[in-house]
């Protein structure tokens, strides 16, 4: 979503490249790059004007030491500031309540509140180990509380079904009272949302926090909203005493705004951001690294997380034993490296965790996702013992294999010599370490000199 916007800011260095310090002169040239990136990703035009304004007096009084240039110092300001918008520190959640602690998900319909609620309790129960109950007061909406019940089932935690009857406010209650006595720690409750804001539903939600008593009242927005998204912010903080934002959506192909439009806008924290349809694909929001991101930095530790959450250890260590002594590497060890790389969101999540000029590298290479899946399917196809020696493999079983997995002969052939290069690679890293791998890889790897 941020990639036109990390590309405007990364020219900003380039055109410092070359001055010799920072002056009002070039200071004024490089943030009107910025005001028009900020501005072109949607961001709210009075949010631009102060952030501009406090960048420029920081920039004013910046040193510039030795070991930067112009560009590097400029930049510098522009991470802690644009850090500073996005919230500063990481906020967590509040559970400081005798439980069960309430947290209350308001939003405008189609700013993804159900989903949000059940990735959340995902969240909280295998990462903080909370018992989770999960209700919804959204009667209006054609299956939404059947959604929420799917849903509560598909990450593991318990779902309050009210009479279909019930209105809103009495689904909350009977929910915090069932709570109560089943000894939850937390209970969830999704409300309805509009197409638009409108009276009824701010008089309802309002009913709701006055019922239940929320100890986090967590505003859900669609990042793709851009300037809409900053009106109905204000219009939800207006009514509700909000604690917190969740950004829905923040990898799609919108411009972005949002994220930096929201939080100035509240004065409450980001928390989390949705990052991917998937149940496990809520994160938890870090200024500092969202930051990083934006202007070109990556997010490194947030990938170092992800391999923490997702890579099996034992078979890590296996795979390195089998590395070290180049011998064993095997398809069935292939297979097992690219359902990691699912684990940890696909080549696309992890090149975008990446600085912008490694990903850029990266993506020179022009690795297809759908190709990466297709090899999985092929090596799915074959049996354990094709596994273990590729060489058994001839044509006939090229063409069972193919077949098996929906592909071309051909395809298997070159995912056969994939591998095969794969574990020469292996070899001459067992024998002569690192230098001479790479020495190898010329020619295997296309560009590569």
């Amino acid at each position: 979503m941020l990639d036109n916007l990390t590309e405007r800011l990364s020219r900003v260095v380039k055109t410092l490249r070359g001055e010799a310090r920072l002056t009002d002169a070039n200071i004024q040239d490089a943030l009107r790059e910025v005001r028009l990136a900020l501005l072109e990703a949607d961001v709210a035009v009075p949010v631009v004007r102060d952030f501009i304004t406090r960048v420029r007096e920081k920039a004013l009084g910046e040193e510039v030491v030795g070991s930067l240039t112009p560009g590097q110092a400029l930049i510098g300001v522009v991470h802690r500031e644009m850090t500073t918008l996005l919230g500063g520190a990481t906020a967590g959640l509040d559970f400081a309540a005798r439980p069960p602690a309430v947290f209350l998900l308001a939003g405008l319909q189609g700013a993804g509140k159900t989903t949000t609620a059940g990735k959340l309790a995902r969240l909280l129960r295998t990462e903080l180990n909370k018992k989770v109950l999960l209700a919804s007061a959204d009667v209006y909406r054609p299956a939404a509380i059947e959604q929420l019940r799917l849903l509560a089932g598909q990450v593991g935690v318990d779902f309050y079904a009210a009479p279909a009857d019930a209105a809103p406010v009495a689904i909350a209650q009977g929910a915090l009272d069932w709570a109560r006595r089943h000894f939850h720690d937390v209970v969830i409750v999704d409300t309805a949302g509009r197409l638009a804001i409108d009276d009824a539903m701010m008089s309802e939600i309002a009913a709701l926090y006055g019922a239940v008593g929320p100890v986090e009242t967590l505003f859900v927005v669609d990042a793709m909203q851009g300037q809409d998204a900053v009106n109905t912010a204000r219009a939800f903080n207006a009514t509700l005493p909000l604690t917190g934002v969740i950004l829905t959506k923040l990898d799609g192909d919108a411009r972005g705004g949002a994220a930096l439009s929201v939080r100035e806008v509240t004065g409450v924290p980001i928390k989390f951001a949705g990052v991917s349809e998937k149940v496990d694909g809520l994160e938890v929001f870090h200024p500092e690294r969202m930051a990083s991101r934006i202007l070109g930095m990556g997010d490194v530790l947030s990938l170092i997380e992800d391999a923490q959450r997702n890579v099996d250890v034992k078979e890590a260590e296996k795979l390195a034993r089998k590395v070290k002594s180049g011998k064993g590497f095997d398809l069935a060890d292939y297979r097992a490296q690219i359902a990691q790389m699912g684990k940890m969101g696909g080549l696309s999540a992890m090149l975008d965790k990446l600085p912008a000029e490694l990903a850029r590298a990266a993506q020179k290479t022009d690795v297809d996702e759908r190709k990466i899946a297709r090899i999985g399917g092929i090596i799915d196809a074959m049996t354990p013992g094709e596994r273990a020696k590729p060489e058994l493999i001839k044509a006939s079983r090229k063409r069972r294999i193919a077949t098996g997995a929906g592909v071309s002969v051909q395809e298997v052939n070159q995912l056969l010599n994939q591998f095969e290069q794969t574990q020469k690679m292996m070899k001459m890293m067992a024998k002569g370490g690192m230098q001479k791998m790479m020495r190898g890889m010329r020619g295997i790897i296309p560009g590569m000199r």
